[in-house]
């Protein structure tokens, strides 16, 4: 292949030493007059420093990467800086703020007189008589007071160092052939930085571009394709990327095996030169138009993060790779794959096997995993979590079915899937969707009866494996720091055949872990509960079983500790994403008054539940019974109090109230819920969550 020189990527990985401190000549960065001025604030600078801190004390000591750098050389060791200026000069104030004395390259401002004499004074710049730029001097100071705070008075060689070598930039150099004309169009009608998942895209691109092979440009033409129709979060692949030879006649169906099966596409598009890279952005299709918005969806992870996700699937087959070392943070997402790369005998083909995996795993997430519609709004009744495939039927419209044909399979998976999302709903460290992934690679959708049990066994071993072992949780029972692939993977491959540990008593070990008096349970313990009532009722309760009155049916509530209170509370039930708030249903501002409980008392699990943030804000310190009366209006938000604990919870509380009026209790007012219903309700429900492990 010819003029392979004009294909190059012309960017450099860069430490901040060599960028300011390095170089056999002085180089000077030249920030032009059609920049803005410096305008970071102290948020900003702070949360630099404290990242650059909290990475230097990771035990790996690993790069922390801070952006991207485009810069235009004048000649003359001048370099223009065309993008970045906001981070170089960030960089420029922190390395004056800690007193570096190794800076040998300059920074200056073309035809802007008080920004270049301020950054050339800046140990004194406050005394500057009316030539001083007020954003770069309170960036001097507010760097200099973040690091007092910041960084230790023993940690600052050690912090000063790691700044210069461990920080990195990517540092894109435009060719001087480049029509700067074109660049500026695209900078300005981009009007923002890179981001890291572009450079992510470049980065595996470049190796590519390296081979003499004739398929080259087909190749990369088609990665640049895969890449931009799976960014698309929000919609199906097979939309985005309509490909039969891909999906089937139907859609439905991942039908190639690897990269080389993709259609190849244009070899024109695939120029992945810095000028096109920064400009595609810009140029994307726009999904309203392009396919029915009702087949449009709110996705549960973004693209950065999603890249993580297929990457660490993608790493599992490699010899020596530790799980558990992999962090799915989009913090780490430079770093992960420079690292994935450097470790790569062929960077070209584990760029061609990570394209393909991305596509393959795009088709696996919205077909196979929740994702939420696009309507914010809950209601009872009305689940907003769908399952749902796209299918096409011979040459009829498209459509969207469910998952399994089986009704209460299919509700079931659903109920699984969004217990975990409802759980973990941060973008970073999904690691049950990495699992889901893991399971789909090596075992497809064969069938929706194995995808149910897997889903099953996963929430189990969170359960007993993680949340029921002290081991895995912190002083505050949330789990450490790789505790779930610990647990869940086994020599690289997930291990969820034995759940738990024979002869454990799990009852007491809950009440010990999680014993009276603490507030530290975590939320995946309350979503578990729910999910693991409304699977008694599916169970118990079908046919002419739910009729009211059946001995099945009164079984059933005697086994929560409540009368009968209807069963649409079941058949409604659904995980919401407002359900985070932890609520003392008798609440701990009453503890202590007369007769009533203990602070300690009414701190278990028993008094427990979770409900929505306003329900939980607005009626905190409302009696039992003031509670149970504004929860049961239909004016109050129902969503916010659906959780099937709280409902029995409330019931219980009615039943003793009820019981009172008709004079077979007696225990006064305001202790219509007592420390007796706690121990009572804990117990009832622990034998639920519990109830297959002794």
């Amino acid at each position: 292949m010819s003029n392979m020189k004009e294909k190059e990527l012309p960017l450099l990985e860069c430490s901040i030493n060599d960028i300011y401190c390095q170089g056999q000549e002085s180089k000077t960065y030249l920030i032009p007059i059609y920049q803005r001025n410096y305008a970071w604030q102290e948020d900003e600078i702070r949360a630099l420093i404290k990242d650059v801190y909290d990475s230097m004390k990771k035990s790996d000591k690993s790069v922390y990467y801070i952006g991207t750098l485009v810069t235009y050389n004048r000649g003359d060791h001048v370099y223009e800086v065309i993008d970045g200026q906001q981070r170089l000069t960030t960089i420029y104030l922190i390395l004056k703020a800690m007193k570096v004395d190794s800076i040998k390259n300059k920074l200056t401002y073309s035809a802007r007189k008080r920004s270049a004499s301020t950054i050339r004074h800046l140990d004194n710049c406050q005394d500057l008589d009316g030539e001083v730029d007020n954003g770069i001097r309170d960036g001097y100071q507010n760097a200099s007071n973040a690091l007092k705070d910041i960084v230790g008075i023993n940690e600052k060689e050690e912090f000063m160092q790691f700044f210069l070598n461990n920080v990195h930039i990517i540092h894109y150099s435009v060719p001087k052939d480049v029509d700067l004309n074109h660049y500026f169009e695209v900078m300005n009608s981009r009007g923002e930085q890179l981001e890291k998942h572009e450079i992510v895209k470049s980065m595996l691109s470049e190796p590519m571009l390296s081979e003499h092979l004739d398929k080259t440009k087909t190749d990369i033409a088609t990665f640049g394709k895969v890449w931009e129709a799976c960014s698309e979060m929000n919609a199906y692949i097979q939309q985005t990327f309509s490909e039969k030879q891909v999906f089937g006649d139907h859609l439905n169906d991942f039908a190639i095996n690897d990269f080389s099966e993709i259609p190849a596409r244009d070899e024109s598009d695939g120029k992945e030169t810095i000028i096109n890279l920064l400009g595609k952005p810009i140029e994307q299709q726009n999904v309203s138009t392009a396919y029915e918005q009702s087949d449009k969806f709110q996705p549960i992870i973004d693209f950065p993060n999603f890249l993580l996700i297929v990457l660490k699937v993608t790493m599992m087959d490699e010899k020596g790779f530790v799980p558990s070392d992999f962090i799915l943070d989009d913090k780490e997402l430079l770093d992960e794959f420079k690292k994935s790369l450097d470790g790569a005998a062929d960077k070209a083909y584990f760029a061609r096997q990570f394209a393909f995996n991305l596509l393959k795993a795009k088709f696996f997430l919205d077909n196979y995993i929740v994702h939420h519609a696009l309507d914010n709004k809950e209601t009872v009744g009305d689940n907003p979590w769908k399952l749902q495939c796209l299918y096409k039927e011979n040459n009829k419209k498209q459509y969207l079915k469910n998952l399994s044909e089986n009704a209460d399979i299919q509700k079931e998976l659903v109920h699984l899937l969004s217990m975990f999302e409802v759980t973990f709903t941060p973008k970073q460290r999904k690691n049950y969707l990495f699992y889901c992934m893991a399971y789909l690679f090596k075992n497809g959708m064969q069938s929706d009866r194995d995808y149910l049990q897997f889903l099953r066994q996963l929430a189990d071993k969170y359960f007993y494996d993680v949340y029921l072992n002290q081991g895995c949780l912190n002083e505050r029972n949330q789990p450490l720091p790789n505790a779930f692939d610990n647990v869940v993977l086994k020599n690289g491959r997930l291990n969820l055949n034995k759940v738990g540990v024979e002869g454990v008593d799990y009852k007491a070990r809950f009440n010990e872990i999680y014993k009276q008096g603490t507030m530290d349970i975590p939320l995946y313990v309350f979503n578990y509960t729910d999910y693991k009532i409304w699977r008694k009722y599916s169970d118990e309760l079908r046919g002419n079983k739910t009729k009211k009155g059946s001995c099945e049916r009164s079984q059933f509530f005697d086994s929560l500790g409540c009368s009968d209170f209807e069963l649409d509370p079941f058949n409604n039930f659904y995980f919401s994403r407002t359900r985070k708030s932890l609520e003392h249903f008798y609440p701990q501002e009453k503890a202590g008054e007369g007769k009533l409980l203990s602070s300690e008392g009414i701190n278990c699990f028993g008094n427990f539940a979770m409900i929505g943030a306003d329900a939980n804000s607005s009626g905190s310190n409302w009696s039992p019974k003031a509670k149970l009366d504004h929860y049961s209006d239909e004016k109050a938000d129902q969503v916010s109090v659906a959780s099937l604990k709280f409902k029995i919870m409330m019931q219980m509380c009615q039943d003793n109230y009820t019981q009172e009026l008709e004079g077979e209790l007696d225990r006064g007012s305001g202790l219509e819920w007592n420390e007796d219903d706690m121990k009572v309700h804990q117990q009832k429900m622990l034998d639920i969550i519990i109830s297959d492990k002794q």
